[in-house]
């Protein structure tokens, strides 16, 4: 295995002292030019990085972002890359983390990532649906699809509620009455509001709302399945699902056909997020928009604000339904 170039390695290579070294890495005074070149010269030459850890001991700055993620699925991926297209041209870097969560322990990872990160490797951070509102730290913080809404720390999130209620009036609008939704976890803002906003639209189309037409999802594949044969083995199953995310749409469509339902023929399936697998599924899935790309850039830009000594601020963008081939009326 390689060793790692070190400081004295720099120093012997160019012929300096440590302390010169150190003086020309960190951009103290005391070194002539012609020696600040040759130095950063060698530094480039050898490949050397200072220690983050001791960078930030003493500048009390990493220079380094934070995205914590429960973990590195499609939704966390899309935010990933706009976060990183955004922070290109500033002087951060970007460190992405995940984590460490057992089977069915969600709650509490963000706060857990926070205290090994915040402080020493990150000068802000950027968390991806927390499962709870962070608590205070040394660092400023952007919530992505926060946990409670706009409460506490700046937040980044989609209307989610008129994003529910485009998914359920687009099925509504194709015939069906008897429309199913699979919710996301119901501890967290943006599943409720989707499910309010699909309970708003039925009340405005005259459908009596029916309890047994709900079912658990959990925003996961694995949390999905349960609910989705739950759905199916009704006395009176749906026309129509609408689910709270595309990884429980595409479960849905899976269990269906499990059940011998063809999507769209016997059964119309909508989801929520837009995230790549939804465009490239067959059939190609009829969903709702988050412009997820667009949503980490904003959060970089609220963030880099506040580590500038700016306010924080709430950021809500619109939900767009993109109408594909999962939904079509209901057979005659």
């Amino acid at each position: 295995m390689m060793r790692r170039t070190t400081i004295h390695d720099v120093a012997r290579a160019a012929g300096v002292s440590v302390a010169t070294v150190s003086k020309a890495i960190n951009g103290r005074d005391g070194v002539a030019a012609a020696t600040l070149a040759h130095v950063l010269s060698v530094v480039d030459e050898l490949g050397y990085e200072s220690s983050l850890v001791a960078t930030s001991m003493r500048r009390h700055r990493t220079n380094v972002i934070g995205v914590l993620v429960a973990e590195f699925e499609p939704f966390a991926l899309q935010l990933l890359s706009g976060v990183s297209t955004a922070l290109q041209g500033t002087r951060y870097d970007v460190l992405a983390y995940a984590g460490s969560i057992s089977a069915g322990e969600h709650r509490g990872w963000e706060r857990r990532s926070l205290s090994r990160l915040g402080g020493t490797l990150i000068d802000g951070a950027i968390i991806v649906t927390p499962t709870s509102t962070p608590p205070e730290t040394s660092v400023p913080i952007v919530a992505i699809d926060p946990h409670a809404g706009p409460d506490g720390p700046a937040t980044v999130s989609v209307i989610n509620l008129d994003g529910a209620r485009a998914a359920t009036e687009h099925l509504v609008s194709l015939g069906h009455r008897r429309i199913a939704h699979l919710r996301g976890r119901t501890d967290l803002e943006s599943a409720q509001q989707r499910e309010k906003g699909y309970r708003s639209a039925l009340e405005d189309a005259g459908i009596r709302f029916d309890p047994t037409l709900v079912a658990d999802g959990g925003y996961r594949t694995a949390d999905s399945t349960a609910g989705a044969h739950a759905l199916l083995e009704l006395p009176e199953p749906p026309t129509a699902v609408f689910a709270a995310n595309d990884l429980s749409a595409i479960e849905m469509i899976r269990v269906a056909a499990e059940h011998g339902l063809r999507v769209p023929d016997d059964l119309s399936v909508i989801g929520f997020d837009d995230i790549p697998n939804a465009a490239a599924h067959t059939p190609q899935l009829t969903t709702v928009r988050q412009p997820l790309p667009e949503m980490g850039a904003a959060a970089v830009r609220v963030l880099l604000t506040m580590l500038d000594g700016g306010e924080y601020e709430h950021v809500r963008m619109p939900a767009e339904l993109v109408v594909r081939e999962s939904t079509a009326p209901p057979r005659a």
